[in-house]
């Protein structure tokens, strides 16, 4: 979807777009959070939108995300895993060891994994199958998205404000984040083979 298309969106539907957009992409409906954020803040510079509105819509669509797709994997997960994890490769095995490694680091994952394309999607379903308590998961959740929806809507904003970026380029920055991830995650995973 073109930047054109998503402005044109906000300008006929408002603020609950940009919720909307972010919802279904933390539930796992593939969309460009990061470069979403960033083209909000690009627009709030361009005065087009305003601050306020635009961050609480994005925080709420985030956290509401996180929020029903932990509740998704709370109540749907292990059944799941159960009738079709074998058609994947999870075994029991693998699930144990997985959800022992989860547990250890599930603070960390729910709240740095805002950072981290495909992290953010899976953690919170992860949360709810391995019962991580709802009151610690909703504060690392609130916690990390506004660590996160705060910082990328503000360097947007600023670097709309310092350099003239066309909105319609916004979409690259996603492109060349999610690169950079793959790129290191590929680096990391060749290094810990070596070993």
């Amino acid at each position: 979807m073109g930047t054109e298309t998503i402005i044109e969106f906000i300008s006929s539907y408002g603020y609950w777009i940009i919720f909307l957009f972010l919802f279904f992409g933390i539930v796992g409906i593939p969309a460009p959070e990061e470069s979403l954020l960033f083209l909000i803040g690009v627009l709030i510079g361009n005065h087009k939108l305003a601050f306020g509105l635009s961050a609480f819509s994005a925080e709420m669509g985030v956290l509401l995300g996180m929020l029903a797709a932990y509740w998704i994997g709370k109540n749907a997960g292990k059944p799941f895993l159960r009738k079709y994890g074998k058609y994947i490769g999870i075994t029991e095995d693998r699930w144990k060891k997985a959800e022992k490694s989860y547990l250890n680091d599930h603070r960390l994952m729910i709240f740095a994994g805002f950072y981290m394309p495909g992290i953010r999607q899976i953690s919170p379903y992860f949360a709810g199958i391995t019962k991580v308590p709802f009151h610690r998961y909703f504060l690392y959740s609130l916690a990390g998205s506004l660590c996160w929806v705060v910082p990328i809507i503000g360097a947007g904003y600023f670097a709309g404000d310092l350099f003239h970026i066309n909105p319609k380029y916004v979409p690259y920055l996603g492109v060349l984040l999610l690169a950079i991830f793959l790129i290191y995650m590929l680096f990391k995973y060749v290094k810990n083979k070596a070993k």
